[in-house]
């Protein structure tokens, strides 16, 4: 096996050291010992841009906010399925994010942020929510390894019955805001129904043939 090579680091606002590695054509972003991206695995994060607009309202220009970018898997499954006239927002808070994104996984992000539907903010993805008001058809999360602040502590004020009601009133009616996590979470299920949204739990595959390890994706619709 060909060994891991480090080729990045950068320090999240708030939080730790992010790493990312490359091995042969794969890449990892590794926060002290967790995995939180491989670009083996891209199922579950495809499926959070998929069935997310799966279950929007067919309208024909649809405005999706995706926090954050990581390694652009749902933002590239999104781009796939929508619209030509949609507007997708991607937040994300770590500038190197965005470098590694056009350096060296470039051929990964195969131009995706260079779409004309696409509007980068390099910004906290709960300050962009915080300042909208009915403004988005969905919000895509995927900045932990669930709904807690794994990555930045202050992240768990996304997830919170603040959080939720921040997200809530960011939302156009119907509009659904979808959480991705690596596992179960019983206690942010209630949070969710307490915040007054339709909740659907699914379970996903990490890969996208259906394999590897299951995920969980919370669909919660403004009623």
């Amino acid at each position: 096996m060909k060994p891991r090579e480090l080729i990045g680091t950068a320090v999240v606002p708030g939080g730790e050291e992010l790493r990312l590695f490359r091995r042969g054509d794969d890449f990892m972003i590794v926060l002290d010992r967790n995995e939180l991206m491989n670009s083996r695995m891209s199922g579950s994060e495809e499926a959070l841009a998929v069935l997310t607009c799966a279950r929007l309202r067919k309208d024909a220009a649809p405005h999706l906010l995706i926090g954050g970018y990581g390694m652009g898997f749902t933002l590239r499954a999104a781009l796939a399925v929508v619209a030509p006239a949609a507007h997708l927002t991607v937040a994300e808070l770590v500038p190197e994010i965005i470098s590694w994104a056009r350096g060296p996984m470039a051929v990964l992000a195969a131009g995706c942020l260079d779409d004309p539907r696409v509007d980068l903010v390099e910004r906290d993805v709960a300050a962009v929510i915080g300042a909208a008001r009915d403004a988005y058809d969905a919000i895509l999360l995927d900045v932990d390894n669930g709904p807690d602040g794994l990555v930045r502590a202050a992240n768990d004020r996304l997830y919170s019955a603040a959080g939720l009601a921040s997200a809530k009133a960011a939302l156009k009616l119907h509009g659904i805001l979808a959480v991705w996590s690596a596992g179960p979470d019983a206690a942010f299920g209630r949070r969710l129904n307490d915040a007054g949204f339709l909740v659907e739990e699914v379970v996903v595959r990490a890969r996208a043939n259906g394999k590897g390890p299951r995920h969980v994706i919370w669909f919660a619709k403004r009623e």
